[in-house]
Formats: C-alpha cells, sequence, structure tokens
C-alpha cells in the first residue's frame, strides 16, 4: 500500500525556520530519489528539492538554495526538509513524493501547510 504523510509545517515570521517532514511506504519509493514539491495559491506545483537513493546527492531549487537542506531516513523511510530563512513567497502547500514525481493525477499525499508572513 503506497502511502505519503507529511507532518510539520505551520506559521511563522519572515526569516524564521520550520522542518516538514514525511513518512512514505510503499514498494515504489524503494531505493528512489525523494523529493519537495510545493504548491502556492493560484500557482502550479512546482519542484523544492531533491535527494538521491544512493549516494545522497542534493539538488534545489534556485529559489530555496543555501535557505533549505533536505535529508532522508533510509531506514525509517522518513524524508525532512530544514527551511530557514523563510519569505513569504516560501508560502504553500508541501509535498513530498518520488523525484521526479508522479503526474498530477497520480497519487500525492495530502500535503502540509507552511505559512510565512512578512
Amino acid at each position: 500500500q503506497v502511502q505519503l504523510v507529511e507532518s510539520g509545517g505551520g506559521s511563522v515570521q519572515a526569516g524564521g525556520s520550520l522542518n516538514v517532514s514525511c513518512a512514505y511506504a510503499g514498494r515504489t519509493f524503494n531505493r528512489a530519489d525523494m523529493g519537495w514539491f510545493r504548491q502556492a495559491p493560484g500557482k502550479e506545483r512546482e519542484f523544492v528539492a531533491s535527494i538521491a537513493w544512493l549516494e545522497r546527492s542534493a539538488r534545489y531549487a534556485d529559489s530555496v538554495k543555501g535557505r533549505f537542506r533536505i535529508s532522508r531516513d533510509t531506514a525509517k523511510n522518513t524524508l525532512f526538509l530544514q527551511m530557514d530563512s523563510l519569505k513569504p513567497e516560501d508560502t504553500a502547500v508541501y509535498y513530498c513524493n518520488r523525484s521526479p514525481p508522479p503526474t498530477p493525477d497520480g497519487f500525492w499525499g495530502q500535503g502540509i501547510r507552511v505559512t510565512v508572513s512578512s
């Protein structure tokens, strides 16, 4: 059974920090690169960061580079995103999934809301 459960998030003022986590389960995630994606109000879902299965190398969107850090615990099937120096434009619902992700019609979790106020 495929599961994606995001947690954490919340509200913070600009310049603050938040962490989000994702517990994932299912064969589709075995040895898979994983990523974080976000969807702001009125916008399409966009890539935030990804981390490879084997070498653990990470990639980041230019908009978050130097401020966000992705990590994973493969033993616990958990993905993390540490977000520092948050900006109002980081406000969105954050989702985890395989990277590259499935189509919008594919399986997605419920996401977790992050709100950054100015």
